[in-house]
C-alpha cells in the first residue's frame, strides 16, 4: 500500500469534503524579526515566519457525508503530540464530536497551510489563535448553512455537539447534510467570528486527552520514515567522509560489489561547507535490501581526502576556548552600565568557569527516507520537521519545477531539531535519480547518525561577579566562544548569531545595574545545529550554576538569594537588555516577567520541600530559567553513594507556559525533557580526534536508562487565563535540569561540578 494510502490522503480524495483536502509546506527560518519594508509594520511570532500564517476552514476541514470530519495537522508529529493539540483546537471551536474526527498529515506546501517549521517550541503558540479562528468560522457556516435550510434568522440556531440544533423547535441537522451548502458560504472574516468562552471548552485544557496515535503507535500500525515500502523500492546506504569538509580521494569497489543484493556502487557529489542543509557526499551502496547495502558498504575501501578540519581534537579545542574567555574583549554583545569600574571597586570578586561538549541528537529513528521520480515529478517520504525546506531544496537540486515535487510528511521517531535539515532527504532523491526514478529507501545507521550529526555546539564560559560590602551584586561579566550555527550557512562565522545570543544569555532578568556579556571568536570544525533548547543548555549550565556559587560563597540559602537577585516582579522589556530577537515574539505581547519567575520558583521548592533536613550524602539542588517565552524551576534531589555513585529519587519541575492545551502533553514533554537533561549531565557527550567523531554508538555516546533515571518526576503546571498568551514546552524544560542536578551534587557532597558530563568526576570515592 502506497504511504499516502495508509495515512489517510488518498481515502480523503474518494470523499465529499467542505473544500478540497489541504497539503503542507515549510521554509526554515529561525524566526528572526523580518525587517520589511520602512512602512511595513513588524510582524511577530507565526505572521513573522515564513509563509506566515493560515486559517482558513476551507484549508483546514473536510467534511463528508456521513459526518466524518477531517482536520489537517499542518505540523510534524515527533512525539510532541501535535497531531493532537492542535485538531482539538479547531475541533473544540467547531464544537465537532472527537470520535467522529479523524486527522490528516499536511505534505509539504507552506503557501497553502503556512508556515509549517516544527522547531523552535512555536507549533501550538502560533497555531492556538488561528486554529480558533478556523474552527469558528467553520462552525458559524455551518450554522449559516442549517439556518438557510429551515429559512430562519441564523440567531435562532447553534452547533452543538457535530449537529446544529434550531432552538425553538429542536429540529436537527448532522454536520456531515449541511457540509456541502457550507462550503459554499463566505468564509466570515475574523471580526464577525464568535469564538467560544473557554468556560465552555470541551478539548481545551482537559487533562483526559488522548494522543491522535498513541493506540497506532503502542500496536505497531502507524508509519515512520523508516517504515515507508513502495513497488520495486531499493535500499541504500552512504559511505559519509567522516571529518567536515572531506571526500573521498579513491575508492576500491570489487569487493564490495561481490555481496549478493547489492545493485550498483557510485560516488555522490557533496557540497563543500559552507553546505546548509545539502548532503556531504561520499560512496553510495544500493542493494535489494539493507543488509546487503550494509554489508556491501563494510567492504569497501576508501582512501579519505580528510581536508581542512583533519587535525580537529576536541580536548586541544576545549583549551583554545577556555583561554579565549579568559582574555579580555570579544565582541561585547550586553553592556549595562560599568561593569569592568564595578568589579574594580567590588568588595569581593567570584568567578568560575563551565563547559558543555558538543551533543548528537540521537533521536531513536534515525533519518531515513524514501523518493521516487516518475514521468518528471518526484515524492518523497520522509519524518521531516521542514517539509517546505526539504521541498524547496529538491526543486533546487534535482531542477524541477515546484508542482512537480512532493513532500509526505511520515511520524518522526524522534527529531530533537536534527530532522529540520534536509540532507538525508536530498540523499535519497538523487540515489533514487541515479537508478533512473526507480523508489530507494535512503537509511542512516546510529553510526552514521553519530559520526556526520550537526552537532550540538561545544562551549566554555567565564562568568565573575562583583559583590559590595554588604554581599549584594553590583557587576556580572559573562563570556561565551561557541561555534555558531550560522556556520552551516555562511564562510567561516566566529561569533554567535542574534538568536543564539538570545538562547537564555543576553536576557539574563537580574536586578544588577552592571553587567557585561561578551562573546569571543570560536571556529566551527564540524556541522553544528539546533538542538532540543539549543544555545540555553550552555547558557543556562552557566548562569545557573554561577548564582548557587554566589549564594554558597556568602552562607546564603540559594533559593532566597535567586530571588533576591531577580527584585522586584517586574516587567523587562527585552529590547532594553540587548535582547532584540525575544524568540521571535512581539516584546509588548511577551515581556520578560520576573514575577512569573519567581512564582515557578518557590512553586517547585515548596514542592520539593525545600529547607528539609537531609541524610548524609543526599542534597537539594534548584535552577530557573526563562526561554521560549516559558518560565522553568526544578529542584532535584540526588544521593551519592561513597563509590560516587549517583541515585535520583525525585524531581520537582514548576512549569509556567501560559494556558496549556493539552496538559497531559506539557507533563509528558517535561519529564522526557528530564531524561534529556540527565543524559547530558551525566553521560552524554560528542568527542573528536584528527577530525573524527569518536563514539559509535549508543554504548559510547550513553543516555540514561532506568537506573539512572529519576524515580519520580512531578510535574507542577502553573494555573493560568486566556488573557496570557502560550509559551512553548517542547523544549524550556531541558536546561534547568544540569544546573539542578550539579547544585543538588555540591549539596550532597561539596563537590562542584563545572564541565559536562559528570561521569567519573565524582571519583575517586567522595
Amino acid at each position: 500500500m502506497d504511504l499516502a494510502e495508509a495515512t489517510g490522503a488518498g481515502a480523503l480524495k474518494r470523499r465529499t469534503l467542505l473544500k478540497g483536502v489541504p497539503l503542507a509546506g515549510l521554509v526554515l527560518s529561525v524566526g528572526l524579526p523580518l525587517a520589511g519594508r520602512a512602512e511595513e509594520p513588524q510582524k511577530y511570532g507565526g505572521d513573522g515566519m515564513p509563509q506566515g500564517l493560515r486559517e482558513s476552514p476551507l484549508v483546514f476541514v473536510s467534511i463528508a457525508p456521513d459526518g466524518l470530519v477531517h482536520i489537517v495537522c499542518s505540523r510534524s508529529e515527533m512525539g510532541q503530540g501535535v497531531r493532537t493539540s492542535i485538531p482539538k483546537i479547531l475541533a473544540d471551536e467547531l464544537e465537532a464530536d472527537w470520535k467522529h474526527v479523524r486527522v490528516v498529515q499536511a505534505e509539504g506546501n507552506e503557501a497553502k497551510y503556512g508556515n509549517q517549521d516544527t522547531d523552535g517550541s512555536r507549533s501550538t503558540r502560533h497555531w492556538f489563535d488561528p486554529m480558533r479562528r478556523c474552527g469558528a468560522a467553520a462552525r458559524q457556516m455551518l450554522e449559516q448553512a442549517a439556518a438557510n435550510r429551515w429559512k430562519v434568522p441564523v440567531a435562532q440556531v447553534e452547533a452543538r455537539n457535530h449537529e446544529v440544533i434550531h432552538k425553538a423547535t429542536g429540529r436537527k441537522l448532522g454536520y456531515g447534510a449541511l457540509a456541502v451548502a457550507a462550503a459554499k458560504l463566505e468564509v466570515p472574516p475574523a471580526a464577525k467570528l464568535r469564538l467560544k468562552d473557554p468556560s465552555r471548552f470541551r478539548y481545551i485544557g482537559k487533562t483526559d486527552t488522548f494522543l491522535t496515535d498513541g493506540e497506532a503507535i503502542v500496536t505497531g500500525k502507524t508509519q515512520y520514515g523508516i517504515d515507508t515500502r513502495l513497488p520495486g523500492m531499493l535500499y541504500a546506504v552512504i559511505a559519509r567522509p567522516p571529518v567536515l569538509g572531506g571526500k573521498v580521494r579513491s575508492v576500491d569497489m570489487s569487493e564490495a560489489q561481490k555481496v549478493p543484493g547489492v545493485v550498483k556502487i557510485f560516488q555522490l557529489e557533496g557540497t563543500p561547507p559552507p553546505s546548509e542543509f545539502q548532503p556531504v557526499g561520499g560512496v553510495v551502496v544500493v542493494g535489494r535490501d539493507t543488509w546487503a547495502a550494509i554489508k556491501g558498504r563494510s567492504l569497501l575501501k576508501i582512501d579519505w581526502d580528510d581536508g581542512p578540519h583533519a587535525s580537529y581534537d576536541s580536548d586541544a579545542f576545549r583549551l583554545e576556548l577556555e583561554q579565549a574567555v579568559l582574555k579580555t574583549g570579544g565582541k561585547v554583545v550586553r553592556n549595562d552600565g560599568d561593569a569592568a569600574a564595578a568589579l574594580a571597586g567590588a568588595a569581593k570578586r567570584i568567578e568560575a568557569n563551565y563547559y558543555v561538549p558538543h551533543y548528537a541528537h540521537a533521536s531513536m529513528e534515525c533519518p531515513a527516507a524514501t523518493a521516487r521520480i516518475q514521468n518528471g515529478v518526484c515524492e518523497v517520504w520522509a519524518p521531516t520537521q521542514s517539509p517546505q525546506a526539504a521541498h524547496d531544496r529538491l526543486v533546487k537540486r534535482l531542477g524541477l519545477a515546484p508542482e512537480k515535487v512532493t513532500v509526505n510528511v511520515t511520524l518522526l521517531g524522534g527529531g530533537f531539531g536534527r530532522k529540520s535539515k534536509q540532507d538525508f532527504v536530498l540523499e535519497a532523491a538523487l540515489v533514487s535519480k541515479e537508478m533512473g526514478g526507480q523508489p530507494v529507501k535512503l537509511t542512516w545507521t546510529r553510526e552514521d547518525d553519530l559520526h556526520n550529526d550537526y552537532f550540538h555546539a561545544v562551549s566554555a564560559q567565564h562568568v565573575e561577579a562583583g559583590l559590595d560590602a554588604n554581599g549584594k551584586v553590583v557587576a556580572w561579566l559573562q563570556r561565551t566562544a561557541e561555534p555558531t550555527i550560522t556556520s552551516i550557512f555562511g564562510p567561516d562565522p566566529k561569533q554567535l548569531a542574534p538568536f543564539e545570543l538570545g538562547l537564555g544569555l543576553v536576557g539574563l532578568p537580574y536586578q544588577i545595574p552592571n553587567v557585561r556579556i561578551e562573546n569571543p571568536a570560536a571556529t566551527a570544525h564540524t556541522r553544528i545545529g539546533w538542538l532540543r533548547s539549543v544555545n540555553n543548555i550552555q547558557h543556562a549550565f552557566a548562569s545557573q550554576s554561577f548564582v548557587a556559587e554566589l549564594a554558597q560563597a556568602q552562607g546564603k540559602d540559594h533559593r532566597d538569594y535567586l530571588l533576591e537577585l531577580l527584585g522586584p516582579d517586574r516587567m523587562i522589556d527585552p529590547r532594553k537588555i540587548g535582547e532584540g530577537w525575544n524568540h521571535g515574539e512581539s516584546p509588548e505581547r511577551y515581556p520578560i516577567n520576573t514575577g512569573r519567575l519567581r512564582q515557578v520558583v518557590l512553586r517547585a521548592t515548596k514542592e520539593a520541600g525545600w529547607g528539609k533536613k537531609l541524610p548524609a550524602g543526599q542534597g537539594l539542588g534548584l535552577a530557573a530559567h526563562y526561554s521560549f517565552v516559558s518560565y522553568i524551576a526544578a529542584v532535584v534531589h540526588v544521593e551519592v553513594s561513597p563509590k560516587g555513585d549517583i541515585t535520583i529519587p525525585r524531581v520537582d519541575i514548576a512549569v509556567d507556559c501560559g494556558p496549556t492545551v493539552n496538559p497531559d502533553r506539557v507533563r509528558s514533554q517535561m519529564e522526557g525533557a528530564c531524561v534529556m537533561g540527565v543524559s547530558q549531565a551525566m553521560l552524554s557527550q560528542i568527542t573528536f580526534k584528527k577530525g573524527r567523531a569518536e563514539q559509535d554508538n549508543f554504548h559510547q555516546f550513553e543516555v540514561a536508562r532506568m537506573n539512572l533515571a529519576p524515580k519520580k518526576i512531578v510535574v507542577h503546571i502553573m494555573p493560568s487565563t486566556y488573557d496570557v498568551p502560550l509559551g512553548g514546552a517542547g523544549e524550556p524544560g531541558v536546561p534547568v535540569i544540569a544546573p539542578a542536578l550539579m547544585n543538588a551534587i555540591h549539596a550532597a557532597t561539596g563537590r562542584r561540578i563545572r564541565a559536562l558530563p559528570l561521569r567519573n568526576q565524582l571519583s575517586p570515592p567522595v
